[in-house]
């Protein structure tokens, strides 16, 4: 490990000194891509760096020890030896997370879809509250969301909605929200009090860029019509809304949100790309034996992975055996608690397969 931490650190200050070069700094393109891999190592490093002081004072201490007879100061001296102790062994754990492979897809934005499953009219709430809480995280975060395209039910439900959060890092953050949530309550729609169990189902899809995922505009077929509201009717006269399918695939994109057909049209066609590179991938990580799913856990959107009780004012992650008394909370986008245990569990998961 400390050989690969080394050789990171060299190629750190290679870049820093090419960084400063005139002909580095008059080539944008060259800039930028050493600029990122220098950004890229930046963390690593500087963990490095304050290992090696770590273990340099605890030399120092060792010798101090071996030359000092002094009994208090000895105790001083051991006394700090057992912080450096501790200090040492966090910063190795550090420095293995920081150099398990990383994911490709981390700093991308995402493409959200959330759809009512089993519960009827009480689903479709559900799926609103997810769509709320999620925009919520969001917009802690400093993310922004664009709506694609939403079908909601007369009284407010959501039977089917995808939207984009762009920003910094946003899949590395919401990888793990693929699957199954399950929500118990009395619902309001419910006249008896009688507690019910609905469901509805989160896929995150990173989103795919042009150069990733390839489109032969001959493969598509692309229909316009005009834009419904809840209950089916009509919101607009123009034909506005886009429907896209990719004929290889079979795979289906509406888009309406926008006023403009042409918007309508960009917007499917960065559904449609998340999608086919989600297939894609799908059918590698098929060949690779699995290995994906013992990695970063299924992302199947079948498997039950929350449950959202109120009577209870819980929220139980079935992956990872989490109980938070803190449903409001959670509810109101407060998912930090919940993401960070994920990426450590699955980051645990990924170093064993590692070591």
């Amino acid at each position: 490990m400390l050989e690969k931490l080394q050789s990171l650190e060299d190629k750190y200050n290679e870049l820093t000194e090419l960084l400063s070069t005139p002909e580095v700094i008059n080539d944008q393109g060259r800039f930028q891509k050493y600029a990122k891999a220098h950004a890229d190592l930046n963390d690593i490093v500087a963990a490095y760096i304050e290992y090696k002081k770590v273990l340099q004072q605890t030399q120092d201490i060792r010798q101090m020890l071996e030359e000092n007879d002094d009994e208090e100061f000895r105790q001083m001296l051991v006394e700090e030896a057992e912080e450096l102790r501790v200090k040492k062994e966090d910063l190795e754990q550090q420095l293995k997370i920081l150099l398990l492979p990383k994911d490709p897809n981390d700093e991308k934005s995402v493409i959200m879809e959330i759809r009512a499953g089993t519960g009827g009219e009480e689903a479709a709430l559900f799926a609103q509250d997810l769509f709320r809480m999620y925009s919520r995280y969001a917009e802690i975060n400093g993310w922004k969301i664009d709506i694609m395209d939403s079908n909601y039910t007369d009284i407010g439900g959501i039977k089917e909605i995808i939207f984009v959060i762009d920003g910094h890092g946003v899949y590395s953050k919401l990888k793990y929200e693929s699957g199954v949530h399950r929500v118990q309550r009395i619902p309001t729609t419910e006249s008896g009090g009688r507690i019910h169990t609905s469901a509805a189902t989160v896929a995150v899809l990173p989103e795919a860029e042009e150069v990733e995922v390839e489109i032969d505009p001959n493969d598509l077929r692309i229909d316009v019509y005009c834009s419904s509201g809840p209950g089916g009717q009509s919101v607009n006269t123009t034909q506005s809304a886009v429907r896209i399918t990719h004929v290889p695939t079979g795979i289906v994109v509406t888009c309406q949100d926008e006023k403009s057909q042409h918007k309508n049209k960009a917007q499917a066609l960065r559904v449609l790309r998340a999608r086919l590179k989600e297939v894609i991938e799908e059918e590698k990580n098929a060949e690779l034996a699995g290995t994906r799913k013992s990695q970063v856990g299924s992302g199947d959107r079948s498997e039950r992975i929350r449950t959202y009780n109120f009577p209870q004012g819980r929220v139980s992650d079935h992956r990872i055996n989490l109980t938070l008394h803190k449903l409001e909370m959670v509810l109101e986008g407060q998912l930090e608690e919940i993401i960070d245990a994920l990426i450590t569990h699955f980051q645990a998961e990924l170093m064993k397969q590692v070591d």
